[in-house]
């Protein structure tokens, strides 16, 4: 369903998802290195816990919710990576402080 640009080189970077590295593309958002790396899940429900993932990559359906860098509830599809980020995915609701 997605695909790269390959019209033009572009940088890898090093980031960090759930303990494990994936080299990715310095212009993908963390949604999309998930996505190529074939993590389909960024979060949990808080209610029922069931797993959600990226849908509109636009930032509009909130499904998408990630922690960056030890702060909850960033949107993975409208946050650029960048080198050396740590992303773990969002289980429940947000803790405060987070």
């Amino acid at each position: 369903m997605f695909r790269r640009f390959t019209d033009r080189p572009v940088p890898n970077v090093t980031i960090t998802v759930d303990g494990a590295q994936l080299t990715t593309k310095a212009t993908d958002s963390v949604a999309a290195a998930m996505f190529a790396a074939g993590i389909s899940s960024c979060r949990s429900t808080v209610v029922e816990g069931r797993a959600r993932g990226p849908y509109c990559m636009m930032g509009v359906c909130f499904d998408c919710l990630v922690v960056v860098d030890g702060v909850g509830s960033r949107q993975g599809c409208m946050t650029r990576v960048r080198d050396g980020m740590v992303v773990e995915t969002q289980n429940g609701r947000r803790e405060l402080g987070r």
